[in-house]
C-alpha cells in the first residue's frame, strides 16, 4: 500500500468518524473521534480472535505510519501555531506567573515525582523497570497536551481566567516537556557520562534558543504580513513561516515547539506597530482554526487506531491503573502550589485546583515520545502505560469536564 493510499484512507476515515459523531453522538469532536476509533479498533481485535484476518490488514497499514515522526516533525508545528495564534496576549499577561511556573518548574518537578513514584510502586509490586526508564516516563507524561486540552476547553464553558491559564500552560509546557525528555534521554543513552554543566547547557540551548528564534519568527511574520490584503499570500506566508521556522529550530538544536508557540503568539496579536490588518487576521484565524480542527481529528483517530499496535499484558495494565492515580496526584500537588502562591496576584475563581487538576489532559505527544524510546520490553511496557493514561485523560476527564465545571459553579452559588 502506497503512502498516498494510506493518507487517503486516513482522511476518509477521519471525515466519516466526524460525521457520525456530529450526526448521532453530539460529543466534543476530539472525544467523539477518539471514542469511535477506539471502539473500531476493539472490534477489529475481536474479529481477529474470532478467526478473521481483518486486524492484520489494519496493522500492516498502521505499520507504515511513523507516529512519532508524523506528530513531532509534521502535525505538531501547525497545531501549536494554531493554538497560540488564538491566545490573547493581554489575557496571558494576567496569568503569566501561574503559566510560567506550571510550564517550567511544574513540568520538571512532575518528571521527578512521577518517576520516583512509579519506581517505588513497581518495586513494591515486584516489577523490574530501570530507574532511568521511570524518569523517561515521568518526562513524557508530565506535560499536558495542547492538542487534547485546547479543543475541550473551548467547549466546556470554563471561567475565562482558568481557560487562559490551562490553555497557555499546555502550549508552553509541551515545549519544556520535550526538552526535559531529550535531556533525560541524553543522560540515559549517551555513550559518555554527561555532567551537570552539559545538561544545563542542553536545557538552555533548547529552551532559550527556541524563545529567541520564536521572537525572531514573530517579528518577521508581522513585518511580512503588515499591510497585505491578499488571502492566498497571507496563508502561504504563514505556512512558510511555521514550516521553515520549525525546521530551522531543529537544525540549530533549539526547541521547535517553543519557537512555534512564541511566533504564533506574536503574529496573532492585533496591537502594536506591526499589527496585521483586522480583516487579514480574521481570515488567518479562520484558516488556522480549520486546519487545527482537521489535524486534531486525524491525530485522535490515529491514537484510537494505534490500539491495534499496543502490547497489552496484565502487569502493564495494572501499572497503568496505578499510574493514572499517580499522575493525577502529582498534578494536584503541582497546581496547588501556584494557585495558593499567586492567588493575590491573579484571578482563579472557585475550585480552581480541582478544575486545573482534572483539565491536565495527556495526548498524542506523550504517545509519540514513548514510541521514540529504543525497542525493547521497557519501551513496550511504558507505551502501554502511557496509552492507558492518554485514553483515560481524554475520554474520562475530557468527557466529564463540563459536569465538573457545572458542579463547581453550583457549589460557588451555594447550591448542593
Amino acid at each position: 500500500m502506497t503512502l498516498e493510499q494510506v493518507v487517503a484512507i486516513l482522511l476518509a476515515c477521519t471525515a466519516a468518524l466526524m460525521y457520525v459523531n456530529h450526526r448521532w453522538l453530539g460529543l466534543p469532536t476530539s472525544i467523539g473521534i477518539l471514542l469511535l476509533s477506539s471502539v473500531f479498533s476493539l472490534c477489529w481485535l475481536l474479529s481477529h480472535h474470532l478467526g478473521f484476518n481483518a486486524s492484520r490488514h489494519a496493522e500492516r497499514m498502521l505499520g507504515q505510519i511513523d507516529f512519532n515522526r508524523l506528530l513531532m516533525d509534521g502535525l505538531l508545528s501547525f497545531m501549536l501555531f494554531a493554538g497560540a495564534f488564538h491566545v490573547n496576549l493581554s489575557e496571558l499577561a494576567q496569568s503569566k506567573w501561574t503559566v510560567a511556573f506550571l510550564a517550567t518548574f511544574g513540568v520538571l518537578a512532575s518528571t521527578i515525582m512521577v518517576g520516583l513514584g512509579l519506581h517505588f510502586g513497581l518495586e513494591l509490586a515486584g516489577i523490574q523497570l530501570p530507574l532511568v526508564f521511570c524518569f523517561l516516563f515521568g518526562a513524557l507524561i508530565s506535560p499536558t497536551d495542547p492538542t487534547s486540552v485546547l479543543p475541550i476547553m473551548r467547549n466546556v464553558g470554563a471561567p475565562k481566567p482558568l481557560e487562559t491559564k490551562i490553555a497557555c500552560e499546555s502550549l508552553f509546557n509541551d515545549g519544556i516537556g520535550v526538552v526535559a525528555f531529550i535531556l533525560v534521554s541524553s543522560l540515559a543513552f549517551a555513550q559518555t557520562e554527561p555532567g551537570v554543566e552539559s545538561a544545563f547547557g542542553l536545557f538552555g540551548r533548547e529552551a532559550f534558543g527556541g524563545l529567541a528564534l520564536g521572537l525572531g519568527m514573530g517579528w518577521l511574520g508581522r513585518r511580512l504580513l503588515v499591510g497585505i490584503d491578499d488571502f492566498q499570500l497571507e496563508i502561504l506566508l504563514s505556512l512558510a513561516l511555521v514550516m521553515g521556522g520549525y525546521g530551522l529550530a531543529s537544525a540549530v538544536e533549539a526547541s521547535s515547539p517553543i519557537a512555534v508557540v512564541v511566533a504564533g503568539l506574536a503574529i496573532g496579536q492585533g496591537r502594536g506597530g506591526l499589527a496585521i490588518k483586522k480583516r487579514a487576521r480574521k481570515r488567518l484565524k479562520a484558516f488556522w482554526s480549520l486546519l487545527d480542527k482537521s489535524l486534531n481529528a486525524m491525530l485522535l483517530m490515529l491514537i484510537g487506531l494505534e490500539l491495534l499496535m499496543i502490547p497489552f499484558h496484565v502487569p502493564s495494565v495494572l501499572t497503568g491503573l496505578f499510574a493514572i492515580l499517580l499522575v493525577l496526584g502529582v498534578r494536584f500537588l503541582g497546581v496547588s502550589l501556584p494557585v495558593l502562591a499567586f492567588r493575590s496576584r491573579e484571578t482563579f475563581g472557585p475550585h480552581a485546583i480541582k478544575i486545573m487538576t482534572w483539565a491536565g489532559l495527556r495526548g498524542g505527544i506523550s504517545i509519540a515520545l514513548a514510541l521514540s524510546l529504543p525497542l525493547g520490553d521497557e519501551r513496550d511496557f511504558i507505551l502501554t502505560v502511557t496509552y492507558m493514561i492518554v485514553l483515560f485523560s481524554i475520554l474520562v476527564q475530557g468527557l466529564s469536564m463540563n459536569r465538573l465545571i457545572a458542579w463547581t459553579q453550583r457549589k460557588a452559588l451555594g447550591f448542593p
